[in-house]
C-alpha cells in the first residue's frame, strides 16, 4: 500500500530530516518551502534516487491562505491521498516585544498558527472520509512555558499546542491520530544567529547537554506516526529535559 506525507518548511533544518526519514520507509512525500525552491528541489531529487520515491516540491508562503490552499490540493490529487501531514513551517523573532512590528506580528501568527488551519481545510476530510491519518505539528517547549523576548513565538506555539489538543478530540472518532512535538533548542539555522559563547552557555543549561539535532525530531515524528492511534492529543517534548 503507498504510503504518503505533505510537510511544510522541509528545505532544510528539521524539514529536511523528517523528509529524510519518512522517505527511508518509503513515504511518497510533496514537501512546500517559502524561498529556497533550488534547495527543495536538490533534496527531491536526492531522496527520489536514494530511496525510490516520488516527491512533489512546492514554493509558497504558507501564511498566504490562498496559496498554501491550492497547493494543498494539487498535492493531494498529485499523491493521491495523504497519511501524514507534518506542520513544520515556522518562524521565530527575538526582542521585546513593544518592538515588534504588527507586519512581524502577523507574519508569525499566519506562518506558525495560521497555516494549520489552512493545511487541515484541506486534508481532513480525505482523512476522514478514509477514516485514517496522521497530523503531527511541530512545536516549541516555549510554547508550554513562554520565554522573554520570544512572547509572539511562545503564543504562537501555544496556540499549536491547544489546536493540536482541540483537533485530536474532534478526529479522534475517525481514527485520525493529531499530536505535536514540543522541540528544545534544535540546531538548525534558526539558532544561527548565536555566538559561540551564546551557544555554549545555552548547552550549559540543557541537562543534556548539548542541542537537540534535526534528526533527533525525524526520528521522533517516525515514532509518533509508528505509535498506537490511541495517542493523540499529546504534546511530547523532545527538549534534553530543558522544562
Amino acid at each position: 500500500m503507498k504510503k504518503t506525507a505533505f510537510i511544510t518548511g522541509a528545505s532544510r533544518g528539521i524539514g529536511a530530516a523528517i523528509a529524510e526519514n519518512l522517505a527511508a520507509e518509503g513515504y511518497h512525500l510533496a514537501l512546500v518551502c517559502h524561498r529556497n525552491i533550488d534547495m527543495l528541489n536538490a533534496l527531491a531529487k536526492d531522496l527520489s534516487e536514494k530511496y525510490q520515491v516520488e516527491v512533489y516540491t512546492y514554493a509558497a508562503d504558507v501564511a498566504d491562505g490562498a496559496s498554501l490552499i491550492l497547493v494543498c490540493q494539487e498535492a493531494l490529487e498529485k499523491l493521491g491521498k495523504v497519511d501524514v501531514l507534518v506542520n513544520n513551517a515556522g518562524v521565530a523573532h527575538i526582542g521585546l516585544l513593544t518592538d515588534m512590528s504588527v507586519d512581524e506580528w502577523n507574519e508569525m501568527l499566519g506562518t506558525n498558527l495560521s497555516s494549520l488551519f489552512y493545511t487541515a481545510k484541506v486534508i481532513v476530510p480525505d482523512m476522514v472520509k478514509r477514516k485514517s491519518g496522521n497530523i503531527i505539528n511541530i512545536s516549541s517547549m516555549w510554547g508550554t512555558v513562554g520565554a522573554s523576548c520570544e512572547v509572539a513565538y511562545s503564543a504562537t506555539k501555544g496556540g499549536v499546542n491547544s489546536f493540536t489538543k482541540a483537533l485530536a478530540k474532534e478526529l479522534a472518532p475517525n481514527n485520525i491520530a493529531v499530536n505535536a512535538i514540543a522541540c528544545g533548542v534544535v540546531d538548525t539555522d534558526m539558532n544561527g544567529n548565536l555566538s559561540e559563547e551564546e551557544r555554549a552557555a545555552l548547552q550549559e543549561e540543557i541537562p543534556a547537554g548539548r542541542f537537540c539535532t534535526p534528526e533527533e525530531i525525524g526520528l521522533t515524528v517516525l515514532n509518533v506516526i509508528n505509535a498506537p492511534a490511541y495517542m493523540t492529543g499529546q504534546i511530547i517534548g523532545v527538549d534534553g529535559g530543558y522544562i
